[in-house]
C-alpha cells in the first residue's frame, strides 16, 4: 500500500528542506496500457533530479504527466508545486502555475526568429528574464537572434527550447532528453548553462538516456523500472553502485 510522504520533509536531503514539487501516488495511461504504477517523490527548490531508466520504464510520461498534457491520462494521485494543486488544473493552467516542459522533439516555430520564438513564450512585462539576461546566457542565440529558429543546429535548437521556457519565468524545468543527438561539446556547454540557472535557484528535473551524465550533473536521482520507482536518493549513490546502475541503467 502507498503511504502518502510527509512533504514537508525528505529524508534524503540533508537539510530535510521543503518539498518544492510533490508527486504523490500518481498512476498514468495511454489508453489501457497502464504505465506509470503509483510513483511518489519530491523534489526540492533548487534541485537537480535526474529522473533514469530503460527504454519504457515510464521517464517520459512521468514528465508528460506532472506537465497536465492531455496525454498520458493521470487516473490517480496528486501533483504540487508550491502549494499549488496541479493535478487539478489543465496543461495551460499548469504552464501559468510556473512548468516549464521541453520535449525532446523542441518543437520550434517554424517562420519565427529566434528573438521572435522568445518573445511569443514570454510574460509582459519579463520579471525575471528578459532578453538581455537570456541572451547573456545563451550568446549563440544573441548572435543568431534574427535567423529563423528551425534552421539553427540540434544544439543550438535546444539552447533555445530552453530559453524560451525560461522566458515564461519559471519555477521548474522539464527536460525530456536534452542531450539526444548532440555532440559532446555541445552537451558540455548545455550542461555548464543547466548549472549555471541552477545557481539562480532553478528547480530542473532532467530524463536523459546518457544516464553517466545525468547523474554527474544531478544532487538527486530517481530510477523508474516498469513504472515504479526502485530507486530515491543521491547521484552520487548511484554512480558509486555498480550492481544497481548494471541492472536498471544497462550501464
Amino acid at each position: 500500500m502507498n503511504v502518502r510522504p510527509d512533504f514537508s520533509k525528505n529524508a534524503n536531503h540533508a537539510e530535510t528542506a521543503p518539498a518544492f514539487l510533490s508527486v504523490w501516488d500518481m498512476h498514468s495511461y495511454y489508453g489501457e496500457s497502464y504505465i506509470v504504477q503509483g510513483i511518489s517523490f519530491n523534489v526540492h527548490e533548487g534541485e537537480i533530479l535526474a529522473l533514469l531508466g530503460r527504454n519504457g520504464a515510464g521517464k517520459t510520461t512521468t514528465l508528460r504527466s506532472i506537465a497536465r498534457l492531455d496525454d498520458p491520462q493521470v487516473n490517480k494521485g496528486e501533483i504540487w508545486l508550491d502549494h499549488q494543486p496541479l493535478h487539478r488544473m489543465k496543461s495551460h493552467q499548469a504552464s501559468v502555475a510556473g512548468l516549464g516542459l521541453v520535449p525532446e522533439d523542441r518543437r520550434i516555430i517554424p517562420g519565427l526568429t529566434v528573438e521572435e520564438n522568445l518573445q511569443l513564450a514570454q510574460i509582459t512585462p519579463p520579471i525575471g528574464w528578459s532578453l538581455e539576461r537570456l541572451y547573456d546566457l545563451f550568446p549563440r542565440l544573441g548572435e543568431r537572434r534574427k535567423q529563423e529558429g528551425v534552421t539553427l543546429s540540434g544544439g543550438e535548437q535546444q539552447m533555445l527550447a530552453i530559453a524560451r521556457a525560461l522566458a515564461r519565468d519559471i519555477k521548474v524545468l522539464l527536460l525530456d532528453e536534452p542531450y539526444e543527438g548532440l555532440a559532446p561539446v555541445i552537451v558540455d556547454e548545455i550542461e555548464k548553462t543547466l548549472r549555471l540557472i541552477k545557481e539562480q535557484g532553478m528547480t530542473t528535473i532532467l530524463v536523459e538516456q546518457n544516464a553517466v551524465r545525468a547523474l554527474q550533473l544531478a544532487d538527486r536521482a530517481v530510477i523508474l523500472d516498469t513504472g515504479s520507482i526502485v530507486f530515491d536518493g543521491s547521484a552520487a549513490e548511484v554512480l558509486e553502485n555498480e550492481g544497481l546502475r548494471a541492472e536498471y541503467l544497462a550501464i
